[in-house]
Order: C-alpha cells, then sequence, then structure tokens
C-alpha cells in the first residue's frame, strides 16, 4: 500500500508507534537534536545496514554508519533537515519512504539552503521499526537540468 502524505517530517511529531512516520519522525528528531544515542536506536545494529549519502559515501554497518553521523554531530556546522514531498511504501514486514529533504547548514557566518533526494528503507525488529538503508543526494537544479536535456 502506498500513502502519499503531504505534511513534512522534522521530528517534533507524535505518531502511533505501528505509523510507519513514528520511524521517520524519530530519525529526524535524532539528527536535528545530533543525538548519536538516539540514532543508534533508530538504525539496525551489525553489519547489516548501509548508507550512501554525499557526506560519508557508500558506508556498511552501523559501526562506519555512525562515524559518519559522529562527524557531522560533532563539527561546527549546524544542520537541520525536515522531510516533505513524500511516500510510504509499505512491504511485507517493512516500508519504503521516498521524498526530499529541505533545511540549512549554518557555520559561522555561512548558511547554505540545502535539498537532498532521499530515500530510506525500515523494517520491522522487535515490535520496532529500524532503518537498514539511507539514500540521499544532492538535488542540484542545474545539473538535473542538464541531465534532463541529455535523455530523451
Amino acid at each position: 500500500m502506498e500513502q502519499d502524505l503531504l505534511e513534512s517530517i522534522d521530528g517534533t511529531g507524535t505518531f502511533d508507534r505501528a505509523d510507519p512516520r513514528s520511524a521517520l519522525s524519530a530519525f529526524y528528531l535524532a539528527f536535528n537534536q545530533r543525538d548519536l544515542a538516539a540514532m543508534s536506536r533508530v538504525w539496525l545494529a551489525g553489519d547489516e545496514p548501509s548508507m550512501s549519502n554525499p557526506v560519508g559515501g557508500i558506508a556498511r554497518g552501523w559501526s562506519e554508519i555512525s562515524a559518519i553521523y559522529e562527524r557531522i554531530f560533532s563539527g561546527d556546522a549546524r544542520v537541520q533537515v525536515e522531510f516533505h514531498d513524500y511516500s510510504i511504501h509499505e512491504l511485507g514486514g517493512g516500508f519504503v519512504a521516498v521524498g526530499r529533504e529541505r533545511g540549512t547548514l549554518v557555520r559561522g557566518e555561512m548558511r547554505l539552503e540545502l535539498a537532498f533526494r532521499t530515500s530510506r528503507v525500515f523494517r520491522a525488529d522487535r515490535d520496532e521499526w529500524r532503518q537498514l538503508h539511507h539514500h540521499g543526494s544532492i538535488d542540484v537544479p542545474a545539473s538535473l537540468d542538464r541531465y534532463q536535456s541529455a535523455v530523451p
């Protein structure tokens, strides 16, 4: 079943634990609060999870993934993001969330507006949703225009 949802998720919403949005909300709360302990509760433990993103490249296993979050959280750049323009696709025992992230990066006097395309895969693990995979890519309009012009 697919759910097209319009409200953004930034970690401040409250959802029933059975609702996939509860897992997304827990992720964005941990990320926006720079809370590595909370982030570890969102992800599956061990070697199975994977992540591909602009900051850390491809990471496999929670130890590699957590090192990327630790680097982001301990740096002087402050990143805040929310998930929007998304859909949730339920699978047997899990779900895929596909959408966009928007937010800001602030470092001293520098401020960058952020736009990412992102997908997240979660599965049920002991009555909790745990993230198995994340893919994020920077949404650069000029690059997207060039690609669309090149591919008929």
